[in-house]
């Protein structure tokens, strides 16, 4: 499933092709994807100009004139696909022809200018919803999501007061969308290495017996910033199914250094210790022995 970084370069792709346009014509294909589409869907989107494109966690979020939000996750194969009069156009390093089977293209988005927004997914667990922009907070879906990791919210004394007394490891902590949202199972696992920090450390660890952040905390805060920042300066990570807004592959995946490199080297200098490959919670965490602790 795409995690943080890839939805975001989604939306930097999307952007500046729906920010500013106005959906002329809607296509729904189906009733259908994870879950029904949003009730009298055509009506409620055409007409309205796209005001901003957002990304909450790894939800996009198109605010409306009209005052309601479009929200969309991609699911585990959902990927949009941007046409321009029947053929290819480059504004930016996002505009491609329709993906190679049509029959996946469940919603299409015809802007006024003639701009196509196809969204494409052959699993169907991807979703869209609509609500009132200030109804959001309060939706079942973001209500209780935690701070997003690359906004001010995101600090080291939040982490600490979230961890005071928690029973859990560091990896579940992280992976739990209550206290970091968006943040998934390969982030984690590459955070946690640069911050050299094992997974199975105890999340309490990043608070003392007053609540305060300890040293462990303020690396940690660095770490998931970095990580996913480089990971979407690089395009996200291409696992299976993965495509950015352009078709194309993203490149972290080659510059993981613990994540699915089971039994290799460590990449850190005169380490020398493989890679090891653990199994939390039914997710697959990947962590060397000797500089995580």
């Amino acid at each position: 499933m795409p995690e943080l970084p890839e939805v975001e370069t989604v939306r930097r792709g999307l952007a500046p092709v729906l920010v500013g346009s106005r959906v002329a014509r809607l296509d729904a294909r189906r009733p259908d994807l994870r879950f029904p589409l949003p009730e009298r869907f055509g009506k409620r989107l055409v007409g309205q100009d796209i005001v901003r494109l957002e990304r909450r966690a790894k939800y996009l979020i198109a605010g409306l004139s009209g005052g309601e939000d479009l929200v969309m996750h991609l699911g585990m194969t959902g990927r949009f696909t941007i046409v321009h009069g029947g053929e290819v156009d480059r504004p930016g390093d996002y505009i491609h022809e329709t993906g190679p089977d049509p029959a996946h293209d469940h919603v299409v988005l015809h802007l006024s200018d003639g701009t196509q927004v196809i969204y494409n997914d052959p699993r169907r667990f991807g979703f869209m919803v609509m609500m009132p922009h200030n109804e959001r907070p309060g939706h079942a879906l973001f209500a209780k999501l935690g701070a997003e990791p690359l906004s001010d919210e995101l600090t080291a004394d939040y982490l600490a007061s979230r961890a005071l007394g928690k029973k859990v490891n560091l990896k579940a902590f992280l992976m739990d969308q209550h206290v970091v949202a968006g943040l998934g199972n390969i982030y984690v696992s590459e955070a946690l290495f640069q911050a050299r920090l094992s997974p199975d450390r105890g999340a309490a660890s990043l608070a003392d017996r007053r609540g305060r952040p300890t040293e462990r905390a303020k690396l940690l805060v660095d770490a998931i910033k970095d990580v996913l920042e480089r990971a979407i300066d690089a395009g996200g990570s291409t696992l299976r199914d993965y495509r950015n807004a352009a078709g194309e592959k993203g490149e972290f995946q080659e510059r993981f250094a613990v994540y699915d490199r089971a039994d290799a080297v460590c990449v850190t200098a005169g380490c020398g210790r493989k890679i090891r490959r653990a199994v939390h919670s039914g997710r697959a965490t990947f962590y060397c022995p000797r500089c995580q602790r």
